[in-house]
């Protein structure tokens, strides 16, 4: 049984300050959930309400026995915990301790430079995960990795994907890059990414769309490129354009790219 105490310390899990000071984060829904246990992160506590437990417990009883302690709490007292208007029954609380492999594409690197939207942040770590690449790279603006709204919106991609931010993001790059990367950033006045020569090592840059890449940024930049505009749109919301370019830069049957 969850005391009042233990429950007023999951639900501060639910603030920023909290997830980062106790190195903790909470994962809403069995699908989810099932993803973060899967994928090698340590489950402290699951909590489910009585529907949940009649219902759907029997289904995953098997994978939640991975959880260190599993608790059925009342519906009013379940609410506490949650970050969406209709939860559904259930939520883990997880230790953020995962060790990713090294074993990554290595022939790319996204660096995202102050991607502070949840939503953006969420579908571009998706995205990547879809097309291979598993090595993300952040500045300090970037919203957090694990707040709820970007965990929901990576669809558990955020589970899969390496991700690191850096207090010194453009030095950091600048290292990668000396290594023998090319750096590539997404501007409204780049170059058509259909017509680039293929390179064989790509550190992807995606900034913040309304402000664009940083003067720190360009400095840095070997090449802006940009996806030619058809229509009327003013821009392309920056989640997409990166599964646009990603998608380009990643498909086999593409010989002259980049």
């Amino acid at each position: 049984m969850l005391t009042k105490t233990e429950i007023k310390y999951y639900a501060s899990l639910l603030t920023k300050k909290a997830r980062i000071s106790e190195n903790k984060f909470l994962v809403e829904g069995p699908k989810l959930i099932t993803e973060a246990i899967e994928s090698g992160f340590d489950c402290d506590l699951i909590v489910f309400t009585p529907l949940f437990e009649k219902e759907s417990l029997s289904r995953y009883s098997k994978l939640f026995r991975n959880a260190r302690r599993l608790e059925c709490i009342k519906s009013q007292d379940f609410v506490k915990l949650t970050d969406t208007k209709s939860p559904q029954e259930v939520v883990a609380f997880f230790s953020n301790k995962k060790s990713f492999s090294e074993k990554h594409n290595t022939n790319y690197v996204v660096a995202l430079e102050n991607i502070n939207d949840p939503g953006n942040l969420g579908s571009i770590f998706r995205s990547s995960d879809w097309f291979g690449i598993n090595k993300i790279i952040m500045n300090s603006e970037c919203a957090e990795v694990f707040n709820p709204k970007v965990i929901r919106a990576s669809a558990g991609s955020v589970f899969h994907v390496s991700t690191e931010r850096v207090k010194n993001f453009y030095d950091h790059l600048v290292e990668i890059k000396n290594s023998g990367y090319k750096v590539m950033c997404a501007d409204l006045d780049g170059e058509n990414i259909f017509e680039r020569k293929k390179e064989d090592k790509i550190i992807l840059a995606f900034a913040n769309e309304a402000n664009g890449p940083s003067p720190d940024l360009l400095k840095i930049t070997d090449v802006k490129i940009n996806i030619p505009r058809v229509g009327k749109a003013e821009s392309l919301n920056v989640s997409n354009a990166c599964a646009i370019i990603l998608s380009q830069i990643t498909n086999p049957a593409v010989s002259k790219l980049y």
